[in-house]
């Protein structure tokens, strides 16, 4: 992001008319703000204006403040806004026995590109432990059955307020989250499916695929809900593949597709490129 200082970003929908752009510039300027990012997108379908401007100053920005100064302009344009501070999120991790995924996270946060905070990483398996810890992330192992699912996602909910996370990230955890966790969660929780939605469901994905001879191999970063893996999708990535891979081979291109559209997921969500509109998303790269 440009800019010296501080710096913050304003999201923000409304109905469509003249005038949003002027009164967010000129309220920012009055504060001294500089803009240093702007995008919006007007959707002539559902009459609605999508907008992300960031801005900077030399002082600390304090967003809660704005957002009570800001009260009168949203109500006259009918804006749902939110100011967001300029501190990274942190990220709890879940994971099962894949590594692809957690070991791409934790590459791109020590490489400072994934514009998020890892702060812990939480298994229903203990495998992932040695990769997690190297990284100096706590893991909580927390096993998961049928008999104690809802214990077990009542100490997930304890692990997140006690390491303070503002996203969680289905890593390929491998387990089912129940409805009432999913609406808790709602609008903080990314995961990523191992098909390019909609695509092949239940076990062995890739073998489903060889057996029909697909031509692309793809994978979907998308928001949690209650209805499994149809909630509102952030990323999608294709890599083409043709007759001469194996299932395994399969597996090994898509893994590529995975990590791809998971870390695109995550870093969008953390800089606050990602807006909600129903059951999709709108999203400023």
């Amino acid at each position: 992001m440009a800019g010296g200082g501080h710096a913050a970003v304003l999201t923000l929908s409304c109905p469509q008319r003249s005038g949003i752009v002027h009164a967010v510039s000129r309220f920012l300027m009055e504060r001294g703000f500089d803009i240093t990012e702007h995008q919006q997108f007007d959707d002539g379908v559902e009459g609605t204006l999508y907008l992300r401007t960031a801005f900077s100053s030399e002082g600390a920005v304090d967003a809660d403040g704005l957002a009570e100064e800001f009260a009168d302009t949203a109500e006259q344009f009918g804006m749902e806004f939110t100011f967001h501070p300029a501190a990274p999120p942190r990220v709890l991790v879940m994971v099962s026995k894949l590594d692809h995924c957690l070991h791409d996270l934790i590459y791109r946060w020590k490489a400072g590109n994934l514009a998020a905070e890892l702060v812990a990483v939480v298994s229903n398996h203990p495998d992932l432990r040695p990769m997690a810890e190297a990284a100096g992330l706590p893991f909580i192992h927390i096993p998961v059955s049928a008999e104690t699912k809802q214990r077990a996602e009542a100490e997930l909910l304890d692990v997140v307020e006690e390491y303070a996370a503002d996203l969680v990230v289905l890593a390929r955890y491998m387990q089912i989250l129940s409805d009432d966790l999913c609406r808790q969660l709602a609008g903080r929780a990314i995961n990523i499916h191992h098909s390019f939605l909609p695509g092949f469901k239940g076990a062995k994905p890739y073998h489903q695929a060889h057996a029909r001879g697909v031509k692309h191999i793809g994978a979907t970063a998308h928001y949690v809900t209650a209805d499994l893996d149809e909630g509102p999708i952030i990323e999608q990535e294709v890599i083409r593949v043709d007759h001469r891979l194996s299932p395994q081979e399969l597996s090994t291109v898509g893994r590529d597709a995975e990590t791809l559209a998971l870390a695109r997921a995550v870093r969008w969500h953390a800089e606050n490129r990602v807006l909600l509109s129903g059951h999709r998303t709108i999203v400023f790269p």
